[in-house]
């Protein structure tokens, strides 16, 4: 009797998961792959909408994956310290921990699973999801077909989706307040959804109260980061790095368009979580 396989695919609402899913549904059309969605209930509204326009292609419904406790619940069992780099309890609970009760069942009846994730040809396989169940197993389609970073840009293009409506002012989805934002994307969090800085804001405030060694943002509080003269001189330093970046940047003549500088890339730290950012 052969093993039953499950494909599965998650989604984060960011470019790269995207272009992976428009990828197999052209090239692989007959694996029947299961899209998945882990909502922590504190998303972009930009990534809902996208992933709206992304049903919509795939002809099929993503399945959204829900914690059992939400980020409340968590930030209590936590003494409200902040979810940051050095501890990324975010990811584990409300990330991980609904893909792991998700696949249980299927693994542990003996099902065969592959994860499609979205590493691309010019990244180092980091950060990702790594199991000792001997029946899931991960594949790496961009790897395997070379595809990188201008591969994706060309694959999202090509299919009509574009580019989640973020990235004119954020390089990657996850919760509104994620702690690997830069600060000129704070700014513009403030900016274009001023009531989920706000709510950041109280997020920190409490934190900050109850002896948490986080904020937000590095070296600085959400309150003296969104005072007129800082936010002055982050914008500032952020042109400045915008200009340099484009005056290295080696024009295309094949697209029409330049390639979105990425923000991460830009400020050289790109250490962010799959799971939520892919």
């Amino acid at each position: 009797m052969s093993q039953k396989t499950k494909h599965v695919l998650g989604l984060s609402g960011g470019k790269d998961s995207a272009a992976l899913a428009v990828f197999m549904r052209e090239n692989y059309p007959d694996i029947d792959i299961e899209y998945f969605f882990t909502d922590t209930g504190k998303e972009l509204a930009e990534v809902y909408e996208y992933l709206g326009r992304l049903e919509g292609f795939l002809g099929k419904p993503i399945t959204r994956l829900n914690p059992d406790r939400d980020f409340d619940f968590w930030l209590k069992q936590y003494k409200s310290f902040l979810p940051s780099a050095q501890t990324r309890w975010c990811t584990r609970m409300l990330k991980l921990r609904p893909f792991e009760a998700w696949l249980k069942p299927m693994l542990e009846e003996g099902t065969k699973v592959i994860s499609y994730v979205a590493i691309r040809s010019d990244e180092e396989y980091r950060d990702g999801y790594l199991s000792t169940h001997q029946n899931l197993v991960t594949a790496l389609p961009f790897k395997e077909a070379g595809i990188d970073k201008s591969g994706v840009f060309e694959i999202l293009e090509g299919s009509g989706l574009g580019l989640p409506a973020y990235y004119r002012w954020r390089s990657r989805s996850g919760c509104t307040f994620c702690f690997f934002q830069q600060k000129i994307e704070w700014v513009r969090l403030l900016e274009n959804h001023p009531e989920d800085f706000a709510d950041a804001k109280r997020y920190e405030k409490n934190a900050l109260e109850h002896g948490s060694p986080f904020t937000w943002s590095q070296g600085e509080s959400l309150e003296e980061l969104q005072r007129p003269e800082r936010i002055e001189r982050i914008k500032a330093e952020h042109q400045r790095r915008l200009d340099r970046a484009r005056q290295k940047l080696q024009r295309n003549p094949l697209r029409p368009d330049d390639e979105p500088v990425d923000i991460d890339e830009l400020y050289g730290q790109a250490k962010a979580c799959l799971a939520c950012h892919k």
